[in-house]
């Protein structure tokens, strides 16, 4: 297992790259989405969270990942000493219709398959994504954690209707006529997701590239009152039998999986990690479940940690684990210092479970 470091798009420079490297990383999973250009909420120095108006701005519909930028990316890093693992999440702005069906469907599974396409030419295998019209919404902030760290957390359901003109908790049209996206059923969401499969798979497996599905966070039976595909950890498995494909996987977010209500937590860690389906782990810790939830520091949560690295060691998973993100500390530099918490225990775990076997 290889101790990894988490970078959204405004972190992708040399002086993050410096303190991953500090904090014991080798590999990065990296943010091309920038959710804070435009967001009333979102702020620099934490995750992103937002409000009712979502993340801000989706991106240029009519600008895909470039090889140039993503290489030049790359290099950066290398220069650094870190590989980059994986990009995290889509645009919505290049398949906001293939989350709704839309009229520009077609055209942007185009997108979809070129920019797999790229991302394999640049050599970076996995993409991880989030199939969900509402996605990561719904939660809040405040001074719950461990001697009063601030941390990211869950109180009740969330069932705003979705604008239109938003998908996936960013706007990708501004200029959308008034009114709220109707809702649809959980077997049409399962559907769109199928056909998305059907088409990106076999390119992924040209390119080189694995996709990994994010289960849903939160994982309530619906947000902003749309339905979520993978909100109990046995839905996985519906998710990897639909397109039994290596490139079809799973992005294994702990928190988000010890969240749900339904499923034990272990025993979905043995069974995807025992059928090679995990691409790479969320590693963080929660207490409580979903829709009432709080993070953690990493050794105080529901879950046992050590527990689960001994799991995956057991059944040979070598990919990347990444904090993904962590309690706010109260110092100068509340992000820095969470991750930092984070990374140090992590790599203290990897060393005594490999020393040990």
């Amino acid at each position: 297992m290889k101790l990894g470091f988490g970078l959204y798009r405004h972190q992708l420079n040399e002086e993050y790259y410096r303190f991953a490297r500090q904090c014991g990383a080798t590999h990065l999973v990296i943010h091309w989405v920038d959710y804070f250009r435009s967001s009333r909420s979102n702020q620099l120095g934490d995750q992103p969270i937002g409000d009712d108006t979502g993340w801000g701005l989706a991106g240029d519909p009519d600008k895909l990942w470039s090889f140039e930028e993503l290489s030049a990316v790359k290099a950066e890093a290398v220069k650094h000493g870190l590989q980059i693992e994986a990009i995290e999440n889509f645009d919505p702005a290049h398949w906001h219709d293939v989350l709704l069906d839309g009229p520009k469907k077609a055209q942007q599974l185009e997108n979809l398959k070129a920019i797999v396409r790229t991302v394999g030419k640049v050599g970076i295998p996995i993409i991880g994504y989030n199939f969900s019209l509402a996605g990561v919404a719904g939660r809040v902030k405040g001074p719950w954690g461990r001697g009063g760290a601030e941390v990211v957390a869950m109180d009740g359901p969330y069932d705003k209707p979705i604008p239109n003109g938003m998908i996936w908790n960013m706007v990708y049209d501004r200029h959308a006529a008034p009114g709220n996206l109707a809702p649809i059923s959980t077997e049409e969401l399962w559907r769109r997701h199928g056909e998305f499969l059907d088409v990106l798979i076999p390119v992924a497996e040209e390119a080189g590239v694995t996709l990994a599905a994010h289960p849903d966070d939160p994982p309530t039976p619906t947000v902003r009152g749309q339905p979520r595909l993978v909100n109990q950890t046995q839905l996985y498995q519906r998710l990897i039998d639909r397109k039994p494909s290596p490139s079809n996987a799973l992005e294994f977010c702990l928190g988000t999986l010890a969240e749900m209500t339904v499923g034990g937590f272990y025993e979905a860690v043995e069974s995807y990690s025992r059928q090679k389906r995990v691409a790479y782990v969320h590693f963080r810790n929660v207490r409580g479940k979903a829709p009432h939830y709080q993070e953690t520091f990493v050794d105080e949560g529901d879950i046992d940690m050590l527990r689960v690295l001994l799991l995956l060691q057991k059944n040979d998973f070598g990919g990347v684990l990444i904090p993904d993100h962590a309690p706010q500390m109260t110092c100068a530099a509340p992000w820095h210092a969470g991750m930092a918490y984070a990374c140090g225990w992590m790599k203290a775990a990897l060393q005594a479970i490999q020393a040990d076997r």
